[in-house]
């Protein structure tokens, strides 16, 4: 218990189900009794979210560091603390525009007789997160931004794979807020389990499309609506006549940022085969340039669990046993056999094959597939054969391709000329489609994807309409439905 929250935590297990869904009828009670949040209680929270993180950034990057082994503190600063500032921050600016009902237009003729339309956002009442580990901040404060705005309460499950920063985080939640507020789990995997089956109102699941399928089954007992973020295969596509000095460094920061523990990380890249040895020649210089040493190197990420390191590296044991080419950048030929953290240097994979794990599975770590195509047209074709991406990007100045790429596909993002940076945008929706998400979130896409948009319909004062369409049926109803179909 907190100074005004509620932490359920055990750390040597998981916590039960009931002991879940007792707090969380608890946090409900405040919506079954039509008590919602106003705008100065939504404000009021979300000033208490950048306090949280700004006074507590430097508590927050020591844990997540100590969780990964090697995580350089100014990753953290980026992508977890400061971008989950600017989201609230954001929110703070523009909630007084975002609550307004939008009016709207009732149907010819109940609009020229005194028929009023409009939308109104209304708090579904309590919505669940179930936040992944490699942005622990972002990730789970993030949607609460969201979350707080559309002024519903929320019940966090944190990752157990952070036990550091998930110890912390619920501590300083729950000291900032009051049990009606938010609530924060701690637990092991059948803890998750549980805590997907919990009567929400909206439940936000952000990870694995394998588990995603089991996070829906289980939320459709209840009917609870869902927000998936998801990840996949997120392809990089090299026009024809790209200058390949230009894109290196943007593909490889994409790849090699949090050494790829990102779900809109490029996960393989497609390209001319004549391009490929330039390509790779411009990458190992990067990576020397970079991380001329990795073992000890502050600030070269760790696979965050040894389970994750003998998954990634499985795949390029794979690779090299079925043919493909294996190039290994480690600049200070270091012997990483033996090793306090699992790094695993970047790997770059060519002439991948589609029987190789490697392109069946989201990589998520620092190892790039090549693959080559003979026409543009070939890569297009490639990408719509596989499930739909979280992200798309493309390289080059082609408008054509440019064009022909972003019309012929479909992706959650479509990126020209850049990686990642799509995901800190606060003005543009952030979420997949088909097996990389459904649903979005981030500034006003977010505020309506967890807003309940209520039709408010006002009848006319003037004229009685349903004297005009209702029995008895005549020749005089008939023309007044031939009016209103023309």
């Amino acid at each position: 218990m907190g100074l005004g929250g509620i932490t359920i935590s055990n750390k040597f297990g998981d916590v039960s189900y009931e002991a879940m869904n007792e707090s969380l009828q608890k946090l409900k009670m405040r919506y079954l009794k039509g008590n919602y949040p106003n705008y100065d209680e939504r404000i009021s929270r979300l000033k208490k979210l950048v306090e949280l993180v700004k006074d507590n950034s430097e508590l927050l990057t020591t844990a997540i560091e100590k969780d990964f082994g090697t995580r350089h503190k100014q990753i953290s600063l980026i992508a977890d603390i400061n971008s989950t500032m600017q989201f609230a921050n954001h929110a703070i600016k523009n909630l007084s525009k975002w609550i307004k009902p939008s009016k709207k237009s009732p149907n010819f003729p109940l609009n020229l007789i005194g028929a009023k339309a409009s939308v109104e956002y209304q708090p579904f009442g309590v919505v669940g997160i179930i936040s992944p580990w490699n942005f622990p901040v972002n990730l789970s404060i993030g949607p609460l931004v969201d979350i707080f705005a559309a002024g519903n309460g929320a019940m966090i499950k944190l990752s157990e794979f952070v036990p550091n920063t998930s110890e912390l985080l619920a501590e300083l939640i729950s000291n900032k807020f009051s049990v009606d507020e938010v609530i924060v789990v701690n637990g092991n995997m059948q803890t998750s389990v549980d805590f997907t089956k919990l009567e929400f109102d909206h439940l936000i699941y952000t990870g694995s499309s394998d588990i995603a399928k089991k996070v829906s089954a289980a939320a459709a007992t209840n009917l609870v609506p869902l927000t998936l973020e998801l990840g996949g295969k997120s392809p990089v596509v090299v026009g024809e006549n790209t200058n390949i000095d230009k894109i290196v460094s943007r593909v490889m920061f994409g790849k090699l940022f949090n050494s790829g523990q990102i779900c809109v990380s490029p996960d393989y890249l497609l390209m001319p085969d004549k391009k490929v040895d330039s390509f790779v020649e411009g990458a190992k210089n990067f990576i020397q340039e970079k991380f001329p040493t990795i073992k000890n190197n502050p600030d070269y990420t760790s696979l965050i669990h040894r389970s994750h390191f003998e998954r990634v590296q499985s795949y390029i044991d794979d690779a090299r046993q079925k043919g493909a080419k294996i190039i290994e950048v480690n600049p200070a030929n270091e012997d990483l056999s033996q090793q306090e953290h699992n790094k695993i240097p970047p790997t770059i994979i060519l002439n991948p094959t589609e029987d190789m794990e490697i392109m069946k599975n989201e990589i998520f770590g620092p190892v790039l597939p090549i693959k080559t195509y003979s026409s543009f047209a070939d890569s297009i074709s490639y990408i719509n054969n596989k499930s739909k991406p979280l992200a798309l990007y493309y390289f080059g100045d082609d408008k054509n391709e440019i064009e022909n790429l972003k019309n012929s596909t479909s992706s959650g993002s479509f990126v020209v000329n850049d990686t990642i940076f799509q995901t800190a945008q606060y003005n543009i929706p952030f979420g997949g489609v088909g097996t990389s998400g459904s649903g979005s979130y981030r500034g006003h896409p977010g505020f309506l994807n967890f807003s309940h948009k209520r039709s408010i319909y006002r009848g006319s004062k003037l004229l009685d309409v349903t004297k005009m369409i209702f029995a008895p049926y005549t020749d005089k109803t008939l023309k007044m439905i031939d009016r209103l179909t023309k």
